[in-house]
C-alpha cells in the first residue's frame, strides 16, 4: 500500500510539473501586445463616438488579438493634413507620427504613398466587394488603396419646414419642385418675390454644386486645366456657372457666411445646402430677427439634379490611413479597420454623426431603424434613397483658391443685388463673377 501511495504521489508530481512547464512554454511563446497610436477627427470632446469605439475594440477584439489602440491626438479634417506633415518631418513641437490616422486622399499623397499601408494587401477581393465601390475609389491614390472609408458625407438640401409651409400654401409650390435645379431656381425666384426680397437658400459649397450640375450633363467633362484650376474656355462649366450666378446676382440665393445652418436658425433664409454632417448643428427652434420663434420642423432633401441627366452628389470626408512601420502593426491596423466597418457597428456609428455608412447592406437597414430625433430620420431617409439612385463623386479642390473666391462673393453679393436692382446689365454682373473666379 505504501508503495502504491508513493507511486500515485510521484505521478501527480510529474503531472503538476508537466502542467507548469506547458504554462511556462505558452507564456514564453505569447507575443507582446501590438500597441497602436491613433489620431482622429471625430470630435475633441471626452465623449467622442470614436473614443468610445476604440475603448470597445480594446476591451473585446483587441484584448483577444493582443492589440491596444491609444488615441494620442484629435484634430479636424481641415487641419490634420498639415499636422501630419509636421509630425512626419519631426518638426519642433509636433507629436510623434501616429500608426493610424484619418485624413483626405490629398493628405495621403503628400505623406508619400510609399510610407502608407496599402489596404488591399490585407483585405481579400471578396471582403472588399462588401463595401461601396465609389467610396473605395475615393481612397485610392495612384493604384493603391491608402485611405479606407469609415464614414462619408455628402451634400443635402435643408429646409425650414415651418416657413416653407406658409410659402407653399401661398404659391402652390411644393418640395417636389426642389428635385431639379430648374425647379430649385424657380422656387428661389418665387420665394424672393413672396418674401419681399429675401434670399431663399444659403450655400456652403456653391462651386461644388456648379461642378456637379455640369458633370451631370457630361460625366467625362474635365473640370480643371493643367494648372489645377477652372478653364476659362470650358463652355459647359461656364454655362452652369452662369445659371447659379444669375440666381445669386438677382438675390435669390447667397453664399453662406460660413455654414448655412446659422442663417437658417436666425430666419435669414429658409433653406441651406450643406454637408450631411451639418445635421448635428441644427436647433429645433428658429428665432427670427424680430425675436419671434417657432419650430424649425427641419426637412432634409436630396441635392437637386438636372432633369433627365445623371444624378450626382459629392463624396467628402476623411478615411483611415496606416503609417507603414512593421508587418505586425499593419496586420493589427487591418483588424481594426475590418472591425469598425462591420455593418451594424458602422451604421450605429455614422447615424450618430450625420455620415453615410460604407457598406450597401448597412444602407438597406436604415429603413427599419427607429430615430429618436426627427432631423436624423429626415436625413437618413433621403440618404437611403440617394444610395440607390445617385452616384457619389470624389472632390478635387484647390481649397485656398476656393476659399478666396467664396470670400470675394460674400463681400460683393449684396452689392451685386443692389446694382442689378438699379438697372445694371445682368450678363455683365455675371461676367464679373466669372472674372473673379478665373482672374
Amino acid at each position: 500500500m505504501e508503495k502504491s501511495k508513493y507511486k500515485r504521489l510521484g505521478i501527480i508530481t510529474i503531472f503538476v510539473f508537466v502542467i507548469i512547464a506547458l504554462v511556462l512554454i505558452l507564456l514564453s511563446n505569447k507575443k507582446e501586445p501590438v500597441s497602436l497610436t491613433m489620431w482622429h477627427v471625430y470630435g475633441e470632446q471626452a465623449s467622442s463616438p470614436m473614443d468610445k469605439l476604440v475603448d470597445d475594440f480594446n476591451e473585446t477584439v483587441g484584448s483577444k488579438e493582443g492589440i491596444i489602440i491609444n488615441v494620442t491626438a484629435t484634430s479636424n479634417s481641415a487641419e490634420i493634413g498639415e499636422e501630419l506633415l509636421d509630425s512626419q518631418a519631426k518638426k519642433s513641437g509636433s507629436k510623434k507620427m501616429p500608426d493610424l490616422f484619418f485624413c483626405h486622399s490629398g493628405n495621403a499623397d503628400d505623406l508619400g504613398i510609399e510610407n502608407l499601408v496599402d489596404w488591399e494587401d490585407y483585405f481579400t477581393k471578396e471582403e472588399l466587394k462588401a463595401y461601396q465601390e465609389d467610396f473605395l475609389d475615393d481612397g485610392r491614390v495612384g493604384n493603391k488603396l491608402l485611405v479606407f472609408p469609415i464614414s462619408k458625407s455628402t451634400h443635402m438640401l435643408y429646409i425650414n419646414g415651418s416657413m416653407f409651409a406658409r410659402f407653399s400654401e401661398a404659391t402652390g409650390l411644393t418640395y417636389d419642385d426642389l428635385k431639379t435645379w430648374d425647379g430649385f431656381f424657380e422656387v428661389a425666384e418665387k420665394f424672393y418675390e413672396w418674401s419681399d426680397g429675401k434670399a431663399f437658400c444659403a450655400m456652403d459649397y456653391i462651386l461644388r454644386e456648379i461642378e456637379l450640375s455640369a458633370l451631370s450633363e457630361d460625366p467625362n467633362l474635365s473640370l480643371h486645366n493643367d494648372g489645377g484650376w477652372y478653364d476659362k474656355d470650358n463652355l459647359s462649366f461656364k454655362k452652369n456657372f452662369d445659371k447659379f450666378m444669375k440666381s445669386l446676382v438677382e438675390g435669390h440665393i447667397i453664399v453662406s457666411d460660413l455654414y448655412a445652418n446659422t442663417q437658417m436658425m436666425t430666419g435669414e433664409v429658409p433653406a441651406g445646402i450643406s454637408s450631411s454632417a451639418a445635421v448635428l448643428y441644427y436647433n429645433d427652434i428658429v428665432t427670427y430677427p424680430d425675436n419671434t420663434s417657432e419650430d424649425m420642423d427641419l426637412k432634409v432633401l436630396p441635392l437637386p439634379v438636372n432633369k433627365n441627366e445623371n444624378k450626382f452628389d459629392t463624396l467628402a470626408g476623411t478615411g483611415l490611413c496606416a503609417y507603414k512601420t512593421s508587418e505586425d502593426k499593419a496586420k493589427a491596423c487591418a483588424i481594426f479597420a475590418k472591425w469598425i466597418t462591420e455593418s451594424e457597428r458602422n451604421l450605429d456609428f455614422v447615424t450618430k454623426t450625420g455620415y453615410m455608412p460604407v457598406r450597401p447592406d448597412a444602407f438597406k437597414k436604415i429603413s427599419s431603424m427607429d430615430f429618436e430625433n426627427n432631423d436624423y430620420k429626415e436625413l437618413y431617409n433621403s440618404l437611403s434613397k440617394m444610395q440607390e439612385n445617385y452616384n457619389f463623386l470624389s472632390e478635387s479642390y484647390d481649397y485656398n483658391k476656393v476659399s478666396s473666391f467664396y470670400g470675394k462673393l460674400r463681400d460683393r453679393q449684396k452689392s451685386f443685388v443692389e446694382r442689378y436692382n438699379k438697372g445694371e446689365d445682368l450678363d455683365k454682373l455675371i461676367e464679373e463673377c466669372w472674372q473673379m473666379l478665373i482672374g
